[in-house]
């Protein structure tokens, strides 16, 4: 039975890839390498910013530096901090799933992310008070692929009053992806996933347990049902 649904949160609830592709690409040129777009969408989609500094060393046949990947995750969260102020757009028909998903279950948000980025863009989307988790970037030390990120939004969600008779299971929790690893982490962590295919084509995201080019094709009645 479907308990719980986790969400990923960019480029499945807001449309801030570009913006965070932007910002890879400046943060690579201060160390004159360069990201092309590609290579940001096939490499670097699902990381955190801990993540990306780090891929991007490991590309150009660098050892991590960590005091200089410290000081770019820090200028990459106050460029992003500046450019968000205003907010930023949903992705279509996101707010919209939301809502129809949190009449029926509890949502969580797990996302690469941090939380002083998620809240303020969930708030102006007028959809924090859906989420009763979030699990972000401060939560963990390690990106999706690495399934802890969903693992610390399922603990989370079990204690909530919802579940407290009959804890929360990982297999009954759908994950809503937008990114090849990030299914791999739904996966790893044991639950089914969904995804949509606004960052990456669908041939690349096959490996999903459902696949929709976006919110309107998506149907939460028919997946919920593989469920029962």
């Amino acid at each position: 039975m479907l308990r719980a649904i986790i969400f990923d949160f960019d480029g499945v609830i807001v449309d801030s890839e570009p913006l965070i592709m932007k910002l890879t690409q400046q943060m690579a040129a201060r160390e004159g390498w360069t990201v092309t777009a590609e290579e940001y969408y096939r490499d670097y989609l699902a990381l955190d910013d801990r993540g990306i500094v780090e891929r991007l060393f490991q590309s150009h046949g660098q050892p991590v530096n960590v005091a200089r990947r410290n000081e770019l995750v820090r200028w990459k969260a106050q460029a992003y901090q500046e450019a968000i102020g205003n907010g930023l757009p949903a992705m279509p028909g996101a707010v919209e799933f939301v809502r129809e998903c949190a009449r029926r279950y509890p949502l969580a948000i797990a996302s690469g992310s941090l939380r002083e980025e998620v809240e303020p863009l969930l708030k102006k989307l007028g959809l924090r008070k859906e989420f009763s988790v979030l699990a972000t970037a401060d939560d963990c030390e390690r990106s999706k692929p690495d399934p802890t990120i969903y693992r610390i939004a399922l603990e989370r969600m079990g204690k909530l009053d919802t579940f407290k008779e009959r804890g929360l299971k990982a297999d009954e929790c759908l994950a809503i992806e937008d990114a090849p690893l990030g299914v791999k982490a739904a996966h790893a962590a044991g639950m089914k996933c969904m995804a949509l295919a606004h960052s990456r084509p669908i041939e690349q995201l096959r490996h999903a347990d459902w696949v929709f080019h976006n919110f309107a094709e998506a149907s939460l009645k028919e997946v919920a049902k593989a469920y029962e």
